[in-house]
């Protein structure tokens, strides 16, 4: 039995328009971009899991690709046994639905529902009991048990982001994956959030996979994997926070590989140069005229 929770295998993720099958050819307007190129990675079961970039490098389409919201161009995502890849939209729906869990930045909680109301949504969209027990469980577990009927516009921000936290783990999640979970919390709050997420991965095995930019909350994690324009860029194993910055600004600070360019010829010139005159020969010297003496006697 695989150890690992999520896999990817050579997976590109490819945006844009590419060239015409029959033509084979690019029209000048084609533009593609590769937010993915060529990743193979994978993430152990009940482990912490943290990424990081510089802007643009495809954190969020990598997530996006293993939590089976996205679908890769060329490669395989297996969960636990499962290739998501070859799965119709209706089997992918429902296996996000009871094997994967998502916290996002934005709390996205239903301000006319209570705290356990909220909860039990995702329960209650897929037509399946819901067990009071459990919702008391889960909120229990974020230690909210005592905010159960109070609606979000009654609860803190980070109050707020536990609740949407207890609904992704309604329903025992495989993976937990979080896109910038503590984006919108203050520092305090932010570590409140994260050491529950800690002790979710230590006591309850839960494998957790985030996005993030803060190398505070990245220090949580068991590891901290790199993305550089779309490809990994190593990894750093039970990194502080210091050490996690200071290798994060190093690869902002890297510039991209320039593509080679060729430079442009000079101009011909419209009227061809003269050509130089061709070397002068000195004229041969005349002889000095001379007078032949006539004989005495002779006239001319």
């Amino acid at each position: 039995m695989t150890t690992d929770a999520i896999s990817l295998r050579s997976v590109t993720r490819t945006y844009g328009r590419t060239h015409s099958r029959a033509s084979r050819r690019a029209s000048p307007d084609d533009t593609t971009v590769t937010a993915l190129h060529d990743v193979t990675l994978a993430f152990p079961r009940s482990t912490f899991t943290a990424v990081m970039g510089p802007s643009g490098s495809g954190k969020s389409t990598l997530l996006q690709c293993a939590a089976g919201l996205d679908r890769p161009t060329s490669g395989s995502v297996t969960l636990r046994g499962t290739e998501l890849t070859t799965l119709s939209e209706t089997k992918l729906t429902l296996l996000r639905r009871e094997r994967v869990g998502f916290v996002f930045q934005a709390f996205n909680l239903l301000p006319s529902l209570t705290a356990e109301q909220n909860v039990a949504l995702p329960l209650r969209l897929s037509g399946r009991r819901v067990p009071r027990v459990r919702i008391r469980e889960v909120l229990q577990q974020v230690g909210l048990a005592e905010r159960a009927r109070h609606r979000p516009t009654e609860l803190s921000g980070g109050q707020q982001q536990r609740v949407a936290l207890a609904r992704a783990l309604v329903t025992r999640p495989e993976v937990l994956f979080g896109d910038e979970p503590t984006g919108a919390l203050d520092s305090q709050t932010g570590r409140e959030v994260l050491t529950l997420l800690r002790t979710m991965v230590d006591r309850e095995g839960q494998t957790v996979v985030m996005v993030t930019h803060d190398p505070v909350a990245a220090s949580y994690a068991d590891r901290v994997v790199f993305l550089v324009d779309g490809r990994v860029n190593g990894e750093l194993v039970g990194a502080g926070p210091n050490h996690i910055a200071t290798h994060l600004a190093e690869l902002e600070a890297t510039p991209p590989p320039q593509p080679t360019t060729l430079r442009t010829p000079p101009p011909r010139p419209t009227t061809p140069p003269t050509a130089p005159a061709p070397p002068t020969t000195p004229p041969t010297p005349r002889p000095a005229f001379t007078t032949t003496p006539r004989p005495e006697g002779q006239s001319c």
